[in-house]
């Protein structure tokens, strides 16, 4: 009898176990709107807990905000619709490459170790950071983790968000990403913007001082792109127009044809002016 009764108070924790997981995977159900967006954080802590996930980077989770901004952003990206003078001529492509020619003399010897270490042209790495931030003038204004996760909460690309969710809390465990940073719409961080997930993976110490900071270290901000062009592909002395070896390298950084095709042709600008 006794062991009848244990084994019922089993199923019955089991069955609890099985309802409460139950209930948190519907509160974690993605959203098109705001509504479910606190419901959603709610059940998304423990499993954050879970994957080790502590402290600050809880609470930096806990007061994040829906964005609105950044669903803005996201379902309007209309500039990668346009033909690719179309695309150039609203980017601003001839004052990226007259800006990014004097900053390769002003620059030269950092963006040499940089080629040398990572066998990426300058003009690649000039044209990435002026297409981006207008060389570091304007990261954005949006709170990062709350951008990263209102795209993780909504439906439209939840899982690939919930990825860079889970490598913002990271960061911000590490100490590499303040909870209060401001970026980009997406949740990009820093003067070449990149993906946190992206940070965690490529991002290195570009000038030497023993920590990475790719908000205000210049050196740090392109040596991580030239190292992230290394890990797509990037061949030394290789070409990097479309149909050459490193234009897929390029592709890597953005899916977009338009700015894959723009960046290379800014860059070879830059480098043969």
């Amino acid at each position: 009898m006794a062991a009848r009764a244990r084994m019922a108070g089993m199923l019955v924790g089991a069955f609890a176990a099985l309802a409460t997981a139950t209930g948190a995977a519907q509160a974690a159900a993605c959203g098109n709107d705001g509504g479910g967006f606190e419901s959603w954080k709610a059940s998304f802590v423990p499993q954050a807990s879970a994957r080790g996930i502590r402290g600050a980077a809880i609470d930096a989770l806990q007061s994040t905000r829906y964005n609105q901004a950044t669903i803005r952003a996201d379902r309007g990206q209309r500039s990668f619709r346009l033909s690719l003078d179309e695309f150039m001529k609203k980017r601003g492509a001839s004052t990226i490459v007259s800006q990014g020619r004097k900053l390769r003399q002003q620059n030269a010897a950092m963006l040499d170790r940089i080629e040398q270490r990572y066998g990426v042209p300058s003009g690649v790495l000039l044209a990435i950071w002026g297409m981006e931030t207008g060389f570091g003038r304007f990261l954005g204004d949006q709170h990062t983790l709350s951008a990263v996760a209102t795209l993780a909460y909504d439906c439209r690309r939840s899982e690939f968000f919930t990825n860079q969710l889970y490598a913002a809390l990271e960061l911000i465990q590490r100490g590499m990403l303040n909870p209060a940073a401001k970026g980009a719409a997406h949740g990009e961080i820093g003067q070449t913007q990149f993906l946190p997930a992206n940070v965690l993976r490529y991002a290195v110490d570009g000038d030497g001082d023993g920590r990475v900071d790719m908000v205000r270290s210049t050196a740090d901000a392109l040596a991580s792109t030239a190292n992230f062009l290394r890990g797509h592909g990037w061949r030394p002395g290789a070409g990097y127009q479309p149909g050459q070896p490193n234009f897929a390298a390029i592709q890597g950084w953005n899916a977009a044809g338009v700015y894959q095709q723009a960046i290379a042709i800014m860059g070879a600008q830059i480098d043969g002016g």
